[in-house]
């Protein structure tokens, strides 16, 4: 039986959750199953729809407001909770290959979902399966038990320059 490992991609810059898309994409074309749980994102997004277009080969689960909004409100909290909840059964159950929970390190950052929790589902998953954890704000306690971290550095962006998300490219 093959290790699966643990991802994280994180930091200030752009490209986080399009890494472990790019990732989910790259797992489905070689057969693998893929679970990928988005935290704090409700919005439709390009990406979420043609991952939704591949259900066969990937499964999305999403928890979060129709606007791209890092709060710690009792609605986020209720929909993070159960999120959290049912894609840790996800990964114990051992069904898929590579489970991404997409913008969890940021849930964590504003108290959403504990770190601790975090770390004894990662340190009690099934061998094989492999962990995708993306956001900002990574907890130390992740990076520690991690296998691969990744820090996405912001160097120029455009955002500055008042251009926000544009559909197909940021959305």
């Amino acid at each position: 039986m093959k290790k699966g490992y643990v991802q994280v991609y994180t930091g200030n810059g752009k490209g986080k959750t399009t890494a472990a898309i790019g990732l989910a994409i790259r797992a489905a074309g070689a057969g693998l199953k893929v679970y990928f749980c988005q935290f704090l994102k409700g919005r439709p997004t390009s990406e979420i729809r043609i991952l939704k277009k591949l259900h066969n080969q990937i499964t999305v689960q999403r928890s979060g407001r129709k606007t791209f909004v890092i709060d710690a409100e009792k609605c986020d909290f209720e929909c993070a909770r159960k999120c959290f909840q049912k894609v840790s059964r996800v990964i114990f159950k051992g069904e898929y290959d590579v489970v991404i929970l997409d913008e969890i390190n940021n849930a964590m950052a504003i108290n959403l979902i504990n770190s601790n929790d975090l770390v004894n589902v990662i340190k009690s998953k099934p061998m094989h399966v492999e962990i995708v954890l993306t956001g900002r704000n990574i907890p130390k306690e992740i990076i520690k038990i991690a296998d691969l971290v990744t820090d996405m550095k912001e160097i120029k962006h455009y955002y500055s320059k008042g251009i926000g998300a544009r559909k197909g490219i940021e959305m």
